[in-house]
């Protein structure tokens, strides 16, 4: 199985996931992926509000996770740093950024203030979402998927998480 993530503690609380991944698209596109609200629909979110630094957004994630987050730092097309949960026990910091190799693109996504106990389900959903994306950029455009709740069959997100958890449960926390 291929890992694309490491995770890190912060103190004895809290950590961080880190994920990364190579893309087939100019950095133009990936940035296009990773900010506009119909492209992230496709792969991770569907994600509204006020789309620029200070702004508050609200995100509704295909894990299942929805809140609020406000953008901090927005340097397109190389970096983007948004607070998620800002004021709350569950404040986390998201941070991308986007590098040029050649005619392709690397991503690298971290997330810090995570429980560090639940780190690997962390990086097993992020990992997941950044396989969606590489989907979705091959796709060209796909259906938007759907959040998934008890009463609906496992979207290919949560199977793909479920089948990275026990690797990155049994990954080491440095």
């Amino acid at each position: 199985m291929n890992i694309t993530g490491t995770m890190r503690a912060l103190d004895e609380t809290r950590g961080a996931v880190r994920v990364e991944d190579v893309y087939d698209t100019h950095i133009d596109d990936l940035w296009e992926a990773c900010t506009t609200p119909e492209r992230l629909a496709r792969w991770i979110a569907e994600v509204s509000g006020d789309l620029r630094v200070g702004g508050t957004i609200h995100a509704v994630f295909t894990s299942t996770w929805t809140g609020s987050g406000r953008v901090e730092a927005c340097d397109a097309p190389h970096h983007l740093l948004l607070t998620m949960a800002p004021g709350t026990d569950d404040e986390s910091a998201m941070e991308a950024w986007l590098t040029e190799e050649g005619s392709r693109t690397r991503l690298v996504v971290e997330e810090r203030g995570l429980p560090v106990d639940k780190l690997y389900f962390h990086g097993a959903g992020w990992q997941a979402h950044l396989e969606d994306l590489g989907r979705s950029l091959a796709e060209g455009t796909s259906a938007h998927p759907e959040p998934w709740t008890e009463q609906t069959p496992a979207p290919a997100w949560r199977r793909r998480w479920d089948e990275l958890t026990p690797t990155y449960r049994a990954m080491q926390v440095d």
